[in-house]
C-alpha cells in the first residue's frame, strides 16, 4: 500500500499540470473568440435583420405583445431582452407600422441610441455563442478524448461564419447551438438516462428560437430511442420540448393574446401541431416567404429563384480550407472506422437532415441558413485525432493552425470572409452576395472613410437597414437623376452591385473604383 500511494503521488503533478494546460488552452481559444466577436459587435452598424428583432424585443418588453416578427418564435428575442432591459429603450405606444418600420423607429426615431441598443442585444448572443463553444468541446471530448475536444473547440472558435453571426443579434447561431446541445445530451443519455429530459429542454429551446429546427425533431427522437432503448423516455423528452415552446410564448404574454393575420394561407395540417396558435401562424408566414421568388447570386451570376446546390457551394467558398479538409476526413473516419461508427448517427444525421431541408428553401441569401454545418462538423472533424496513426496529430495540428491564421487574417471583417482558394475577403463579392458579404454592416465605417474625401459630392446605393444620415452621410441616390448629373463619389453596396440593373451597371461602367470599405462597399469616382 505505501508503494501504491507513492506511485500515485509521483503521478499526480503531471496529471494536474496537464489539466491546467487543458483549461488554459480552452480559455485562450474562447477569449480570442470573445475579443473577435465583441470588437465586431462594437464596430458594425445594424445588419438587415437586426432592427426587426430589436424592435420586436422592445415591444415584447414594454407591451407584452407577440404581434411583431411572428415568423420567429420569441425565445431568441427573450435572450436579447436580457441586454435590452438595461437600456431603457423607448417605443411610441401608438406606433402602427410594420416590423421593418418598427425597427427603424426604435433605433433611429424614438430617441434611443442605436449603437447602444444593438450592442445590448448582441452581447447576450455573444455569451450564448461562447457557452456553445463549451458544448462543442464537451461533446468532442466525450467522443474522442481531450485532444478531440480541443480540435473541435479550435475549429468552432476560429470559424469566421460562427464569429460573424455569433456577434449579431440574430437567431441562426443560437438555434444551431441549442440543437447541438440537445444531440450531446442525447448521446450522454446512453449511459445516464436522466440526461434525456435535459435534451428535450435544449431541443425545445432550438424550436422556440427558430422554426427551421423542427426538421431535426424526428432525428432527435430516433436518436433518443437509440440511446435508451425505451419508447417512453423519448416521448417525455418530446413533451419537455413542446413545453419549452409554450413557456417561451407565455413568458411574453401570459394571456397569450393573439389575432391571426387575415392574409395567411391555409395549410390546415399545421393546426395539428401541439404548439400555440401564434407559433402555427408564424409557420404559415414562413411558408408564405418560401412561396415567393427571391433573387440569388453565385459565382458572378445573378438569377431569379433558387439553386439546390447553393448552400454547399457557398460553404465551399466561406469555409477555411483547413476546416474543409478536416470536415471531410472526420466524416470518412466516422463512417469507416468501426470503433468510431457508433457516434456517426449522432454527429452526422442531424446535420444531413438539416442541410437537406435548408437546400430545398427558396432563399439563396447566405450560409447563415446552414450555420449548423460548421458547428456540428467541428465535432465530426475531431474524430481524426482518434485515428491510430502517427501522422494524425501532426496533420491535424497543421490544418488547425491554417484555419486559425486564415480566420485571424480577416479580423475584424468576418461577414465577407472567403477562403484563399476564392481570393479571400476582398473578392468574396465576386462569388456571393447578401449576408455572405454585405448585410449593411459597414455604414459606420463608411462614414469614417468618407472623411478622406472632403467636399466631394456623394451618391449612395446602400443595401441595409441603417439610416445613412444618422451617421453623418449626406448622399443622394444616383438612380433618381439623369446619368450625366452623377459626378463625384459613387458609393455602392456590393450586394447592390451584384444585383445591379442596366441603369446602375451603366453608372458603374463609367466610373473608376478608388476605395473599399470593409470588403462590403465599393467607392467609385465618376467624372
Amino acid at each position: 500500500m505505501p508503494g501504491t500511494r507513492g506511485t500515485a503521488a509521483r503521478d499526480l503533478p503531471p496529471v494536474t499540470n496537464r489539466r491546467w494546460l487543458f483549461v488554459l488552452v480552452a480559455v485562450v481559444l474562447l477569449v480570442q473568440m470573445a475579443i473577435a466577436m465583441i470588437t465586431t459587435a462594437v464596430r458594425q452598424a445594424p445588419t438587415v435583420d437586426e432592427p426587426v428583432y430589436v424592435g420586436a424585443t422592445v415591444v415584447q418588453l414594454h407591451q407584452h405583445s407577440l404581434r411583431y416578427n411572428p415568423e420567429h418564435p420569441p425565445l431568441g428575442k427573450l435572450v436579447m431582452a436580457t441586454g435590452l432591459v438595461f437600456t431603457g429603450a423607448r417605443v411610441d405606444p401608438g406606433f402602427a407600422g410594420d416590423q421593418t418600420e418598427l425597427g427603424r423607429h426604435v433605433l433611429y426615431e424614438a430617441g434611443n441610441d442605436p449603437q447602444r441598443l444593438l450592442l445590448a442585444a448582441r452581447l447576450p448572443m455573444i455569451v450564448l455563442t461562447l457557452l456553445f463553444g463549451l458544448v462543442v468541446f464537451a461533446f468532442a471530448r466525450d467522443l474522442f478524448g481531450p485532444a478531440g475536444g480541443f480540435v473541435a473547440l479550435a475549429l468552432y472558435a476560429f470559424s469566421p461564419d460562427v464569429v460573424a453571426h455569433g456577434s449579431l443579434a440574430t437567431l441562426d447561431v443560437p438555434a444551431a447551438g441549442f440543437l447541438l446541445t440537445s444531440v450531446w445530451l442525447v448521446w450522454r443519455a446512453r449511459g445516464k438516462a436522466s440526461c434525456l429530459p435535459l435534451a428535450g429542454l435544449a431541443l425545445g429551446a432550438a424550436v422556440a428560437t427558430k422554426m427551421s429546427a423542427l426538421a431535426a425533431v424526428p432525428v432527435l427522437v430516433l436518436l433518443a430511442a437509440l440511446s435508451v432503448r425505451d419508447v417512453r423516455r423519448p416521448a417525455v423528452a418530446a413533451l419537455v420540448a413542446v413545453a419549452v415552446v409554450w413557456a417561451s410564448y407565455l413568458a411574453v404574454d401570459p394571456l397569450l393574446r393573439w389575432e391571426s393575420p387575415a392574409d395567411l394561407s391555409g395549410r390546415a395540417v399545421l393546426d395539428w401541431l401541439p404548439f400555440p396558435q401564434p407559433y402555427r401562424d408564424g409557420m404559415r408566414v414562413q411558408f408564405g416567404m418560401e412561396d415567393r421568388v427571391w433573387g440569388g447570386y453565385l459565382f458572378g451570376t445573378h438569377y431569379e429563384g433558387s439553386r439546390w446546390y447553393y448552400l454547399p457551394a457557398a460553404l465551399l467558398v466561406k469555409t477555411p480550407l483547413g476546416a474543409l479538409v478536416l470536415w471531410l476526413a472526420g466524416v470518412v473516419a466516422l463512417l469507416r472506422v468501426p470503433r468510431l461508427r457508433p457516434a456517426a448517427p449522432y454527429v452526422l444525421a442531424p446535420v444531413a437532415v438539416l442541410l437537406a431541408a435548408a437546400m430545398t428553401g427558396s432563399r439563396d441569401l447566405g450560409v447563415r441558413y446552414a450555420i449548423f454545418v460548421p458547428v456540428f462538423l467541428a465535432v465530426a472533424a475531431a474524430s481524426v485525432v482518434a485515428l491510430r496513426r502517427r501522422w494524425a496529430p501532426v496533420v491535424v495540428g497543421v490544418l488547425v493552425a491554417f484555419v486559425a491564421v486564415s480566420s485571424l487574417r480577416t479580423f475584424p471583417h468576418y461577414l465577407p470572409y472567403s477562403n484563399e482558394a476564392f481570393g479571400g475577403p476582398a473578392r468574396t463579392h465576386l462569388h456571393l452576395h447578401d449576408s455572405n458579404v454585405d448585410w449593411g454592416q459597414d455604414l459606420t465605417r463608411l462614414a469614417t472613410r468618407l472623411q478622406r474625401y472632403p467636399g466631394e459630392r456623394v451618391w449612395l446605393v446602400y443595401k441595409g437597414a441603417g439610416v445613412p444620415s444618422y451617421y453623418g452621410i449626406n448622399a443622394a441616390d444616383p438612380r433618381t437623376v439623369p446619368p450625366d448629373q452623377v459626378r463625384g463619389l459613387l458609393v455602392i453596396s456590393n450586394s447592390a452591385i451584384a444585383k445591379a440593373d442596366d441603369r446602375l451597371k451603366a453608372l458603374i461602367a463609367g466610373s473608376t473604383p478608388v476605395d473599399d470599405v470593409g470588403h462590403s462597399i465599393t467607392i467609385f469616382r465618376r467624372r
